[in-house]
């Protein structure tokens, strides 16, 4: 038997049953009652109308028309059924269905219909195109898909929103602003942030805490009056806005900024959010994606200086990041090929002129700017992650020099390295300084490890106890610059160091400076 939707006007035309010839007017009688019946107890609602001029006044529906829009047959025959649109007739799918009507065609679309209550539904709506007795009709069969609809839409939603937070998601939110801007007479402002500390947010309270801060951030910045505002990652946040002129950029910015100085209270925590926010302006009609990208590199700015407040993009920023992704590139490959050396500044006993020990200095020879410094490299090996393989590399370097130049020496020369807090936080130091000694044959008592005097502040366990497991094995510990920082002698009680170096600006000009000969002279 054929699906109801499926029917065609020939079987709405053709109800009798012929036998032989000749037509049997008992079995046509039947025939009518059956299908009648049969129309009168679907689950789909029928409506039968009859086309006339702009209208088409309905002739006939079934009991599921009356149960599913919640009008009664009587209040609706001789009306257009295109009362069910209420105020909503600017769907597109009214325009195909007069388009169809006009043309004789069937049709089928899915719309918002609403029910005598007011209650708005999604009708699945087919309309066949019929003739009964040479007047042109249409059946019309409707469907309550109002639960699939909504599952369209949620899916629909969550693929272009981030659940979390109830904004944009990245993509969506690009595809969205260039829309938006696609008319924009003025300038655009795209704005960029991230939550300072947000991991201490998570392992402090806990996952469900800050999910709630961050949905209660996406609220306030939705208040913003951005025209688009989306979660962009973890803890990153983007939002654009139309300039009416480019003064008023910091002013926008500023509101944002107003907008999160309030504690955030959610259930469980009442917390104080630091922000870190870049943005960009630029043409409309330009790229979106660049724009977007720009203020996330102000972004990265204002993330590296946290106290400098809100920073604009500027050309230089995004010269510097492609700066940093090609230094970490050539970084990888100096190191694969050894392109590091150490040179040696001689360490002198001043009461006897003898030469005791030097400091290595590393060098990058790099193929097309010579020697380069460590201030031009060691932030971006720091930063990347890269001076853990540097560290030992150079280490190995200096204890196959030392035990070069130390075999045929009556007093060994002592050589100092300078190691950073990163190497001591994520190695074991006495490890791989037990092992480096291992490989290159070289003596404990050659090396002297210099530390920065930031590092006798750090209370990471296990800090303390790599400085006595390296005196242990009888490797020097100097503090270097010394007096720069925080720190006080007092300190030098608990840290097992064997020496200091004072910071030159204690003792430079010493015999021109009349505060500091009188200082000397007291201690």
């Amino acid at each position: 038997m054929k699906d109801f939707r499926e029917l065609t006007p020939a079987d709405f035309t053709n109800f009798k049953q012929p036998v032989g010839n000749q037509a049997d007017p008992v079995s046509d009688a039947v025939l009518r009652l059956v299908v009648r019946k049969l129309v009168e107890e679907l689950t789909d609602g029928i409506a039968i109308a009859r086309v006339s001029g702009g209208n088409s006044p309905l002739l006939y529906v079934n009991k599921a028309f009356e149960r599913l829009t919640g009008y009664e047959r009587h209040e609706v025959l001789g009306k257009d059924c295109r009362y069910l649109q209420g105020n909503n007739r600017d769907q597109p799918e009214v325009a195909r269905i007069r388009k169809a009507i006009a043309a004789g065609e069937p049709v089928d679309v899915t719309l918002r219909n609403y029910r005598k209550d007011g209650s708005a539904f999604w009708n699945c709506l087919s309309l066949r195109p019929i003739a009964f007795m040479g007047e042109p009709l249409y059946l019309g069969i409707l469907r309550d898909v109002s639960a699939i609809r909504q599952t369209e839409i949620d899916l629909d939603r969550a693929a272009h929103v981030d659940i979390a937070t109830g904004c944009l998601n990245r993509q969506s939110f690009i595809v969205a602003t260039e829309r938006r801007f696609a008319t924009l007479a003025g300038r655009a402002l795209i704005v960029k942030l991230d939550i300072i500390g947000f991991h201490d947010i998570n392992a402090g309270y806990g996952f469900e805490v800050g999910d709630a801060l961050l949905l209660e951030t996406g609220r306030r910045l939705r208040e913003t009056g951005a025209a688009t505002v989306a979660r962009m990652g973890a803890n990153e946040f983007a939002l654009a806005f139309e300039l009416p002129d480019e003064a008023s950029a910091e002013l926008i910015v500023r509101c944002i900024s107003v907008a999160l100085e309030q504690d955030f209270v959610v259930p469980g925590a009442r917390v104080s959010l630091r922000f870190a926010i870049g943005y960009a302006i630029g043409e409309p009609s330009g790229s979106t994606i660049a724009l977007v990208r720009n203020a996330g590199t102000a972004l990265q700015a204002a993330k590296s200086d946290q106290l400098g407040g809100p920073r604009r993009f500027r050309g230089r920023d995004q010269q510097e990041a492609r700066l940093r992704v090609r230094l970490t590139r050539e970084l990888k490959v100096a190191i694969a090929n050894d392109e590091f050396d150490h040179h040696f500044q001689p360490q002198i006993d001043l009461s006897t002129g003898e030469w005791v020990g030097a400091e290595a200095l590393i060098r990058w020879n790099h193929p097309l700017f010579g020697s380069q410094p460590p201030a031009r490299f060691m932030e971006a090996a720091e930063r990347t992650g890269l001076l853990l393989d540097l560290g030992e590399r150079g280490l190995c370097t200096v204890m196959n020099f030392a035990r070069r130049v130390n075999e045929h020496r009556d007093r060994p020369l002592r050589f100092s390295v300078n190691v950073s807090a990163t190497e001591f936080l994520h190695r074991n130091m006495a490890e791989i300084v037990d092992r480096v000694l291992q490989q290159t044959g070289a003596e404990p008592a050659w090396l002297t490890l210099e530390i920065t005097e930031s590092m006798l502040l750090n209370e990471t366990p296990g800090v303390l106890e790599a400085f006595r497991r390296l005196r242990d094995l009888g490797i020097g510990l100097a503090v270097d610059d010394f007096g720069t920082g925080y720190s006080s002698l007092r300190l030098l009680e608990t840290f097992p160091v064997t020496e200091i170096k004072i910071d030159r600006s204690f003792v430079a000009e010493l015999s021109a400076s009349p505060s500091k000969m009188s200082s000397s002279a007291r201690s």
